[in-house]
């Protein structure tokens, strides 16, 4: 049985499946390892354009899992401490893959997001919730930090200070209703029509120009980094400018508004 199912139901779009369903996707690392296989993978495949992450069952993805962790590869004759410290990098690895990946990935997120799962849901770009979705940061509930995996500091940018803290601290619920209240997530959907609400998505992001989506989900991610308001614009004033001298893509714009058409963008 395969972990991680690759599917591409379209040109373009890669829909990537956590596939441990009985154990609520959890965060084995016989699941996350080919994971990161498959979305370094799919990153350097020219043919996709757009990246579905989204889970199989009734969960999304229900952070570490305690009972049965897997294989943790290269670790013969390592102490505790540093098997402890490869264990945490090969899932943080998961988390920077996504943020790295040249295309955008949109978060299909079918089910709960606990843990670790609420981690990697705040690493994809774009999150859509079905209304069974919830999320829990977990960690203090189980007597450890609420703060893994990039959740102190994504979950802060996502939402604001204050809401995060009090999700984190107190390890309540969200619900899928809530956290498209609070910008946790775009939308909100039925169970049924959470696919294919994903999928219009990236057909829609699919039809701009290929430069231009990758330097703007680049641009999206490094503001997070960004020292001054000042120093970003200058960087995104290079972006465009590149684009614009490098591409015809603003030329094929103003064609396709005069003739009543779809864009045909080259680059």
């Amino acid at each position: 049985m395969s972990f991680i199912i690759v599917e591409r139901p379209e040109d373009q779009i890669a829909v990537v499946t956590l596939n441990r369903p009985e154990r609520m996707n959890a965060m084995a690392f016989d699941v996350m390892i080919p994971l990161r296989e498959q979305l370094e993978e799919l990153s350097i495949d020219n043919s996709i354009r757009s990246v579905i992450l989204t889970g199989a069952g009734a969960g999304f993805c229900s952070g570490a899992d305690l009972e049965d962790p897997g294989a943790i590869p290269h670790i013969d004759g390592l102490g505790l401490p540093s098997i402890a410290r490869r264990s945490m990098g090969l899932l943080e690895e998961v988390i920077h893959t996504l943020r790295r990946m040249n295309q955008p990935v949109i978060g299909a997120l079918n089910g709960a997001a606990i843990g670790g799962g609420f981690c990697l849901a705040l690493a994809c770009d774009i999150r859509i919730a079905s209304t069974s979705c919830y999320f829990r940061a977990a960690g203090i509930n189980n007597g450890l930090t609420a703060s893994e995996l990039g959740l102190s500091y994504l979950l802060p940018r996502a939402i604001g200070q204050s809401r995060a803290a009090e999700i984190m601290l107190t390890g309540r619920d969200v619900s899928a209703e809530e956290a498209s209240s609070i910008g946790l997530v775009s939308s909100t959907v039925a169970p049924d029509e959470l696919l294919e609400t994903s999928l219009a998505m990236a057909r829609r992001i699919n039809g701009f120009s290929h430069a231009g989506v990758e330097m703007t989900k680049r641009s999206l991610w490094s503001s997070l980094n960004a020292s001054s308001l000042e120093g970003h614009m200058e960087a995104e004033g290079l972006g465009q400018l590149f684009i614009r001298l490098t591409t015809q893509n603003f030329e094929e714009a103003i064609r396709a508004r005069r003739d009543k058409r779809s864009p045909n963008f080259e680059a």
